[in-house]
């Protein structure tokens, strides 16, 4: 009639309580753990394209060879500007076709883009001085060398550069790089047919 519980009964029943509490735990740091490995993963992946956006940011960069002006004899004024660029040191390919240009002289600034986008407006050039492939606007050789015109008597171009003009031109490429070129015009031009600005 009666049962009698002994030590023994009551020491089986906290042991299942604690082996039940024990597996709760274990599914719910199982569950974490997976939710912390996938946190993890994705910010990986995150963190190696911000790695690569910004490493190219720094070194799909141009680089000045040299910058000659035209000079316009009759007004003494430079009616053209030719920048000779590569690539710098460590970049990878860089299409010019894709650059924009920011172009600040005397009368403000002024922002370009390649002759074959046609989008209108005061635009700039390219040509090849040493092109290792048949590419017209792709920078993809160390050894490649193409000059960006900028032509003053085009169609909505500033005016030409007088005597002693100080200008800044910047390129940015599709990349994000920004290669910074500043040139002051001579003081005096006297009968040159080109100046090295």
């Amino acid at each position: 009639m009666f049962e009698f519980i002994t030590d023994e009964d009551e020491r089986g029943q906290v042991g299942i309580g604690t082996l039940i509490v024990f597996i709760a735990m274990v599914l719910v740091a199982a569950i974490a753990a997976g939710v912390l490995i996938n946190t993890a993963g994705f910010l990986q992946s995150k963190s190696q394209e911000t790695g690569q956006q910004s490493s190219k940011q720094v070194s799909n960069r141009l680089q000045e060879v040299v910058t000659v002006g035209t000079v316009n004899t009759s007004q003494d004024t430079i009616s053209k500007v030719n920048v000779t660029v590569t690539q710098a040191p460590g970049a990878g390919e860089i299409d010019l076709s894709n650059a924009t240009i920011n172009w600040i002289g005397p009368q403000g600034t002024e922002t370009l883009t390649h002759s074959s986008a046609n989008e209108g407006g005061w635009q700039f050039n390219t040509y090849a001085v040493k092109n290792t492939d048949t590419s017209k606007t792709v920078l993809n050789d160390p050894d490649d060398r193409f000059n960006v015109e900028f032509d003053l008597t085009a169609t909505d171009s500033p005016a030409e550069l007088a005597e002693g003009s100080e200008v800044t031109i910047k390129i940015n490429t599709m990349s994000g790089a920004t290669t910074t070129i500043r040139f002051t015009v001579p003081e005096s031009l006297g009968q040159k047919q080109a100046v090295e600005l």
